[in-house]
């Protein structure tokens, strides 16, 4: 079995995040750190990898400095890593990304392909069911629990009230929450054996079955119209309860209405 993860190196918001003149995420001067969504996906292939039996790869698309994501990865325990980079790769939105990482993958023999639900650094849940539909697989979105059953995947689907349970044949995609599992550690040799290993990467040329009108920041059709590092925080709500039995009953109410109970 052959699972391929998708990964992105994201802003570590921490740190501060910066803005080119364009609008677009000055990478190269912030922190990064490895989408968490991203990371519960490569723990769920990382297990099934212990349990069923597969060879892990994981795939990004970035700057250079990308491949510390993919010798993470590594170091958890993917078998392989690719980095995809190129200048007229950059300033990609959503379209551009899911083309990008679309064209890579027709390079790759898979059977299940994993990616986050969606990064910290854009937040759109696009990319995953986009690349989906550029390489006519089936998708299932919002994973809670993914179980393998001979050629078919199993996925306990999580929405705001409930979850469903569907089962798709492989080869399919599936987007992973970060409340699928907790992602292990590094280990030490898992680290000196990662850095053993070469990275494969690929440019614009080794992209398949992709036209350069949907690349990068020319072929994104999302155009930003401003951008900032400021972020204004909204009006609190104030509210004095008549006594301890009030207040619980409101919290309660709010937690309802949010369906987080």
């Amino acid at each position: 079995m052959k699972i391929v993860v998708c990964i992105k190196q994201v802003p570590d918001t921490k740190g501060g995040v910066k803005f080119n003149p364009d609008g677009t995420l000055d990478r190269g001067a912030m922190l990064t750190i490895m989408n968490p969504d991203d990371k519960a996906g490569l723990e769920a292939a990382l297990r099934i990898k212990e349990q069923n039996g597969a060879e892990v790869t994981v795939l990004t698309m970035g700057l250079p400095k990308a491949e510390e994501v993919l010798r993470e990865a590594m170091a958890m325990g993917a078998d392989n890593g690719i980095l995809v980079t190129d200048r007229v790769l950059g300033g990609a939105d959503t379209w551009a990304t899911s083309t990008t990482i679309a064209g890579a993958l027709r390079n790759i023999d898979y059977d299940l392909i994993i990616t986050g639900r969606q990064a910290i650094d854009g937040d759109t849940a696009q990319v995953g069911p986009q690349i989906s539909e550029h390489l006519d697989i089936p998708v299932i979105s919002y994973a809670k629990d993914i179980k393998i059953e001979g050629d078919s995947v199993v996925v306990e689907r999580l929405y705001d009230d409930r979850t469903h349970v569907l089962k798709a044949q492989m080869p399919c995609l599936i987007t992973a929450l970060s409340e699928l599992n907790e992602p292990r550690y590094m280990t030490p040799g898992g680290i000196f054996d990662a850095y053993d290993k070469e990275i494969t990467v690929w440019g614009r040329a080794d992209l398949k079955d992709v036209d350069d009108s949907d690349l990068g920041l020319k072929g994104s059709p999302t155009k930003i119209a401003k951008a900032s590092d400021k972020v204004r925080k909204g009006a609190g709500e104030k509210v004095t309860p008549e006594d301890a039995n009030a207040a619980a009953s409101y919290i309660v109410e709010k937690l309802l209405e949010k369906h987080v109970i």
